[in-house]
């Protein structure tokens, strides 16, 4: 979404690397680049305008003409700005003190209403909540039938006792919502209604009754952030026409500029509560202002990445797989898969490695991702049978052909794959134990203290030093004194000491002393 802002502010800030200190023709110079960004990116004008006025004003003052490094500083600067005009601080749902919480959405036709109810339904499922979905969008064909599904999908139930296409009342259904839902013991309601345009004065009247009829704990307006700013006008006329409490973004997975993001919380003074950054129900998150900042400036939102990743992978089978390594037992194909399986929940592997610090300038290779690859390996992975993904030794090639099949890929495709993953396990049965990398002289259990002795050019190994007094006098003295030592403390050689003669280099050295 954020994609050319990104690009152009990382060019701008590139510019400023190196210097020593910043003038004011170097600062003024800057800030007119952020406002072209801004402008390019379909921000508001009124924002911009405010926005540059506040990141110059700090430039000049004495904390970047005093700063160690006033390029950081500015940069600095542009992220607490960014900060404040997405809304400063996060913004929680407020919940009733006496269930259940109602939830109305409210938003333009094609906003994406319907779909973001069910997500919002599974996020709040999720975090321990009992949700329940309301069918008041009676006016669209269908919308009923669809919400039922994504319901379905979402795994909450559905009120919808009209059949919608024109037909029922959306105040009485809204009404008659809630006493189902205490009787059902559900402590969440979210009523989906009908989607309008902000001219139509009876379809805001109708959206008015629902909130009368079901005095809602939070009103949230769904906008489409890739409207640009039309999503700012329509905000501005649903909050002089029915107001809201929040804002939900959807579609911030597009290739728009978003603009709307950085403008809307400015000029309806309402906060973004709620982000959609894809189609699956999972990719729905909470709106960060400062972690969304970040990933403006391609700072990476390394918290985001941590809690999908904690969505994702079970607690108790990331303990057990630690448990498994710490014992010493080999991790499997079986145990690969599971691992793999939990990834592909936290979203694509381009969104996962975005949110990485510093990749903003490798979005060619992120956009070359190929998630498709870890579907192929899955399926070659689930044609092996559980013995085989136990102990991959047993994979002789007529049992590579047979999984090759079954998987619709290739014998080589198979082979590439057990070949890493053998590379993979000797890696963790090096780790394992404290025994460092492979190939790493002087850690324990490789070079001079173990492992694979390495070859010569011959291929062959060499040849054992003979142990032997040394050549050296004075050496050859150290040697024999230690041996002498060595010796007088062991018993079980107690002759060693009685038989032992000196050499005669050694004695004619001595003599001499």
């Amino acid at each position: 979404m954020f994609a050319s802002l990104s690009d152009r502010l990382s060019v701008t800030f590139r510019g400023l690397r190196g210097k020593g200190r910043l003038s004011e023709a170097d600062i003024d110079a800057t800030v007119r680049e952020i406002r072209i960004a801004l402008l390019d990116a379909d921000v508001a004008l009124p924002v911009v305008r405010a926005f540059c006025a506040r990141v110059k004003e700090r430039a000049l003052s004495a904390e970047v003409s005093g700063a160690l490094n006033p390029a950081q500083q500015v940069v600095k600067i542009v992220h607490e700005e960014l900060v404040g005009i997405l809304g400063g601080e996060t913004r929680r749902l407020r919940f009733a003190k006496h269930p259940p919480t109602v939830i109305l959405l409210a938003g333009l036709q094609g906003a994406g209403k319907t779909t973001l109810a069910g997500k919002l339904a599974h996020y709040l499922r999720e975090q321990g909540h009992m949700p329940m979905l309301v069918a008041a969008d009676l006016q669209r064909p269908n919308a009923v039938d669809q919400l039922r599904i994504v319901g379905e999908r979402a795994g909450v139930p559905v009120f919808a006792p009209e059949p919608g296409n024109g037909v029922g009342d959306p105040v009485d259904v809204a009404r008659r919502s809630i006493e189902y839902a205490q009787v059902q013991l559900r402590d969440i309601v979210i009523v989906d209604t009908a989607g309008r345009l902000a001219i139509d004065a009876e379809l805001m009247q109708q959206l008015r009754d629902v909130r009368e009829a079901v005095s809602p704990d939070e009103v949230l307006l769904v906008v489409d952030a890739m409207i640009g700013q039309d999503a700012v006008r329509t905000a501005e006329e649903f909050e002089s026409g029915v107001g809201f409490d929040g804002v939900v973004l959807t579609k911030l997975d597009g290739d728009a500029r978003g603009g709307a993001a950085l403008s809307i919380v400015t000029v309806t003074g309402r906060p973004i509560l709620f982000a959609s950054t894809g189609e699956k129900l999972e990719e729905f998150e909470s709106f960060h202002p400062d972690r969304m900042a970040s990933r403006i400036l391609d700072m990476g939102d390394v918290l985001t990445l941590i809690e999908q990743a904690e969505r994702a992978f079970d607690a108790e089978e990331a303990e057990r797989m630690a448990r498994k390594v710490s014992q010493g037992e080999d991790f499997t194909l079986e145990d690969f898969l599971g691992q793999m399986q939990a990834v592909k929940k936290m979203g694509s592997l381009g969104k996962i490695l975005g949110m990485l610090p510093g990749m903003g300038e490798m979005k060619a290779q992120l956009d070359q991702v190929d998630d498709r690859e870890l579907d192929r390996v899955a399926a070659i992975i689930q044609s092996m049978t559980p013995q085989e993904r136990r102990d991959p030794k047993i994979l002789n090639a007529s049992r590579r052909a047979r999984i090759a099949r079954g998987s619709g890929t290739q014998v080589s495709d198979v082979n590439g794959l057990v070949d890493r993953f053998g590379e993979a396990q000797k890696m963790m049965r090096q780790m394992r134990g404290g025994k460092g990398m492979p190939a790493m002289p002087g850690m324990p259990g490789f070079g001079a203290g173990g492992g694979k002795k390495s070859k010569g050019r011959s291929g062959k190994a060499p040849a054992k030093p003979k142990k032997g007094r040394s050549g050296n006098p004075a050496t050859r003295a150290v040697q024999e004194r230690e041996a002498l030592t060595r010796a007088s403390e062991t018993q079980a050689a107690p002759a060693a000491a009685a038989d032992f003669e000196l050499p005669d280099d050694l004695k004619k050295m001595l003599e001499g002393t």
